[in-house]
């Protein structure tokens, strides 16, 4: 088992109503004035920003809005939420929603504290400081409740970029079961595949992987699969949908890369191109990608590849694994071709070069170059 520190600052506040306890839980870290960064109006007809605000107002919090905040969330909306944060007075942060207002809010809040550009931290300067993050999730995929990361693209570039900073980790997450059931089964399936793509990563390309972490990830998938199925039959089972959100979390918390070394994330550099390009739903992306990336690279680590097959599907081989995982994504109506993500071929030209400069700014290019991209991409055709 490789060394590593670990420390996750974070508060989970899990179950039902416990949304209706933010304006106390944020109180207990001193916030008195707070950008709310959400998406649709749908939070304000179904009661939800009524409740949040409710408790912000017993508890004394004021608070502003940035709304309109859309699945692959982009530049100019953070830029959008800095200024009405430092016009406002910010000194926090709350997102209701899925990752997209999770990630926007965490670079507002980075970017509420700086006097360059924002885009910076994506670039390579470091996050030192950042207003307190808060956050009610309506939608379980990213795990970003949970971690100090998030992605936006830069809309003028067409990059798809990360930024991390231990400040960026929430203070305090709400997961209520209860709030996710209206997802539509599209972005269901979306979520699912989203989940396993950050419990694989690491699982199939690391160079030490304990024993320990190979059950926790594998227990992850399988309770993806299981829940997903069940959820698709019956969105208000609760237990199921609790497991769900739970294993959204746990798939990108830190627990699952504790002890491993010499992982990437090629999967995720890949589809950040196609999202980056086309617009896709980042999950859908992820389905297309992650069969194609595995058909290609199964021969690296051929024993990883057999595991998987065998504790996931009951399988022995790996293309057998690799097909059944396919085979389930069709199942459940996620995309695995780039044909069903409406992807032309001069769009697919487009998103080769911009997945090949992701792998050198990730310094992946070693092993991803501009070749061996459009060879996994043109398996998903």
């Amino acid at each position: 088992m490789h060394q590593f520190s670990f420390q996750n600052p974070t508060r989970i506040e899990f179950g039902i109503d416990k949304e209706k306890n933010i304006g106390h839980y944020m109180q207990e870290f001193g916030a008195k004035k707070v950008l709310i960064v959400f998406g649709s109006g749908r939070i304000k007809q179904s009661g939800l920003f009524n409740d949040i605000t409710a408790s912000l107002r017993e508890n004394g919090i004021e608070f502003t809005e940035c709304s309109k905040i859309k699945s692959n969330p982009v530049l100019s909306k953070v830029h959008e939420g800095i200024t009405i944060a430092k016009k406002f007075g910010a000194d926090s942060v709350l997102s209701i929603g899925g990752g997209s207002c999770l990630d926007s809010a965490k670079a507002i809040a980075a970017g509420s504290l700086y006097d360059g550009d924002v885009w910076d931290f994506f670039t390579g300067t470091e996050v030192t400081k950042a207003l307190n993050i808060f956050d009610v999730m309506t939608l379980a995929a990213t795990g970003s409740e949970m971690n100090n990361g998030g992605v936006v693209t830069n809309e003028k570039t067409k990059q798809k970029y990360p930024i991390h900073g231990f400040s960026l980790f929430p203070k305090v997450s709400v997961i209520n079961p209860k709030l996710q059931t209206t997802i539509s089964p599209d972005y269901l399936v979306y979520s699912a595949a989203d989940i396993i793509a950050h419990s694989i990563e690491g699982y199939f390309t690391a160079t030490e992987q304990p024993e320990l972490i190979n059950l926790q990830i594998e227990a992850n998938i399988k309770t993806v699969i299981r829940t997903t199925e069940q959820l698709l039959q019956h969105p208000t089972d609760l237990d199921a949908r609790g497991e769900f959100a739970w294993a959204a979390t746990l798939a990108l918390n830190g627990l699952t890369y504790l002890g491993t070394a010499g992982f990437s994330y090629p999967n995720h550099m890949i589809e950040h191109g196609m999202s980056a390009i086309c617009d896709v739903p980042h999950g859908a992306g992820l389905s297309v990608v992650m069969p194609a990336w595995m058909t290609w690279y199964h021969k690296r680590n051929p024993k990883q590849f057999q595991r998987f097959a065998k504790e996931i599907f009951g399988l022995s081989t790996a293309e057998q694994g690799i097909e059944a995982l396919k085979a389930w994504f069709n199942k459940i109506g996620t995309p695995t071709t780039l044909e069903q993500l409406n992807i032309n071929q001069h769009d697919l030209n487009l998103i080769i070069n911009n997945a090949a400069q992701n792998a050198i700014d990730w310094q992946m290019s070693d092993v991803y170059n501009h070749q061996v991209i459009a060879t996994i991409l043109n398996l998903a055709k």
